[in-house]
């Protein structure tokens, strides 16, 4: 059974419900969708942001709430570690001298290693990627 691996845009089309997206997303049996701990990072960096920034008593209880979706989000999808064989393919990737964002990188490292598909919609950065299986869901 192929595995199905959410970038952290498409991670962010899940949570938020986008049709086109969702109605994709339930033709495949749910143990094969993943997301990685590359986009848990990223979310929490920017939840944990808002919060720091947040001066109003209504700023702050939104963005706790934000925070608290998020961790329910990801205590309820498979996500991929980030292994050595990952750290393998980032050292690959890189001495190819990718021209895209370290985060990126690290996420086409891990479903590379994990022999995953990646659902993005950021083709024009995750095309650059040799042997790297792309879908978009969000058509």
């Amino acid at each position: 059974m192929p595995i199905y691996v959410l970038d952290t845009d498409s991670v962010t089309f899940h949570q938020a419900g986008r049709e086109n997206f969702m109605r994709r997303i339930r033709s495949v049996p749910s143990e094969s969708v993943f997301a990685t701990v590359i986009s848990v990072y990223e979310q929490l960096r920017g939840r944990l942001a808002v919060i720091h920034r947040s001066q109003e008593d209504f700023e702050l209880i939104q963005a706790y709430k934000q925070l608290q979706t998020t961790l329910r989000y990801f205590s309820l999808i498979n996500v991929l570690p980030f292994t050595s064989g990952s750290a393998d393919m980032m050292k690959n990737f890189r001495s190819e001298k990718l021209k895209i964002g370290t985060q990126d990188l690290r996420i086409a490292a891990i479903v590379s290693a994990a022999g995953g598909i990646l659902i993005t919609s950021n083709r024009r950065d995750f095309d650059k990627v040799p042997g790297l299986i792309i879908e978009d869901w969000n058509t």
